[in-house]
């Protein structure tokens, strides 16, 4: 059974908690995802890729969208920990141009992003492995890069600096994104 959690002031990104662990001697089992129960919280919603990917510690990605074929993402950290990062860029939304985050870490946590939101996660420490479920397929000439520390992107800007991010491993496409006037948004 899910605890879910909507991540305040946005109504429809959703922090879904498993609230039953089994544990013994020999480790511990949670069910990650049934589709009857997700689908109560976040209806019509088909998965059609799912990606990991394994970061080291002080590594930051993103902030990454595709305009057209936006996808909504499921994330987990199946290993360690990051600090998810979401920016709305849909123009119609009562929260448009903010952005929000959540820690997560490994064991019965994951993110629902919708639609229409950049995308990223910082790495704290460990070496980390994430997955995220996407509901489009990746679809390169779709792709976008909204620039990490644009100083237009104060909300952003304020998340980094109260985790005291300054310097964190970026890659080159994630140092060349376009900022906050240029970047494609959604209606």
């Amino acid at each position: 059974m899910y605890v879910t959690t909507v991540i305040s002031p946005f109504s429809d990104v959703v922090l879904f908690s498993q609230n039953s662990v089994a544990s013994d001697e020999r480790g511990s089992f949670v069910e990650l995802y049934r589709e009857v129960e997700f689908e109560c919280v976040i209806p019509k919603i088909k998965f059609v890729q799912e990606n990991v990917s394994e970061s080291h510690g002080g590594v930051f990605r993103g902030l990454h969208y595709q305009n057209p074929h936006p996808q909504g993402k499921l994330v987990r950290v199946l290993c360690g920990s990051v600090l998810d990062i979401f920016v709305d860029l849909r123009e119609s939304s009562p929260t448009f141009g903010m952005a929000g985050s959540v820690f997560l870490s490994s064991i019965n946590k994951c993110l629902w992003i919708p639609p229409g939101f950049a995308h990223g996660f910082y790495v704290p420490r460990e070496t980390t492995k994430f997955s995220y479920k996407l509901t489009d397929y990746y679809k390169p000439e779709a792709e976008h890069c909204l620039l990490w520390n644009d100083p237009l992107l104060s909300s952003v800007r304020k998340i980094l600096k109260d985790w005291n991010i300054v310097e964190p491993t970026v890659s080159y496409k994630d140092t060349h994104g376009k900022t906050w006037n240029d970047c494609e948004k959604f209606a």
